[in-house]
């Protein structure tokens, strides 16, 4: 019994202390942490790669020079012819010429600073339908073998716009000094001009008296008279010097 007692005594002690000690308190579990995720930048390729292509859908330089394709374009004269042998039959002569040269440059960024260099046009190269009448033109009237190249060089160019587009057609007048012979006159032309990538295409027309010039109007006697006034046409495909 004595036993019993002092087994109960040490119990309520061992309690008490039990119930003396503060409770543990629990800290919270820090949750562990990833580093923050950093996306890679674009393949420098990628980079390399969108650069060249902007870089290709603009000009190199701001301000290009273009030649004038020989072969590709050509000068065209038409002048009326009487027929006086055959009852004054009415004609239109049209001669041709392919072998031309001459430059345009062309300001990108300010298209009113372009410019147009001397056209040179060899015209002992004229040909029409009628080998006779070409033979007499070389001959007798622009003497082509003694001066075989007429020139054309500007001075002043009108309505050049201040923003230029591809694919439209911009129209200007184009004054300058023509050279056929001896003898130099000041003509304008009427010009239609455009641009389609790498290829600047157009025409430009003038009237000329051809007796200003000392080649007409041409006349064989009691067979053949031409009119003074005669039409030139240069139609012109020009690309990038190389």
């Amino acid at each position: 019994m004595q036993r019993f007692l002092l087994f109960l005594i040490v119990l309520s002690f061992a309690l008490s202390a039990c119930a003396a000690q503060p409770s543990a308190t629990l800290s919270p579990t820090a949750m562990p942490t990833k580093d923050p995720i950093i996306e890679d930048p674009a393949p420098a390729a990628a980079t390399s790669e969108a650069t060249q292509a902007v870089q290709a859908a603009e000009p190199s330089s701001a301000v290009i020079t273009f030649q004038i394709i020989p072969g590709e374009s050509q000068v065209t004269y038409e002048v009326g012819e009487t027929f006086l042998s055959q009852g004054n039959v009415f004609n239109l002569a049209v001669g041709v010429t392919d072998q031309i040269s001459g430059d345009v440059t062309v300001d990108y960024t300010n298209p009113q600073n372009s410019t147009i260099g001397t056209i040179t046009i060899d015209i002992s190269q004229f040909t029409s339908d009628s080998n006779r009448r070409d033979n007499t033109i070389r001959d007798r009237f622009l003497e082509s073998s003694k001066y075989p190249q007429a020139t054309f060089t500007p001075t002043k160019i009108e309505a050049l716009p201040s923003i230029g587009e591809e694919g439209v057609d911009y129209s200007l007048k184009v004054t300058g000094d023509l050279k056929v012979k001896d003898t130099t006159k000041e003509v304008t032309f009427d010009v239609t001009v455009r641009l389609d990538g790498d290829s600047l295409t157009g025409t430009a027309t003038t009237t000329i008296l051809m007796s200003d010039f000392g080649v007409g109007p041409i006349s064989i006697g009691g067979i053949l008279e031409t009119q003074d006034e005669a039409k030139l046409t240069l139609t012109f495909v020009a690309r990038p010097a190389q």
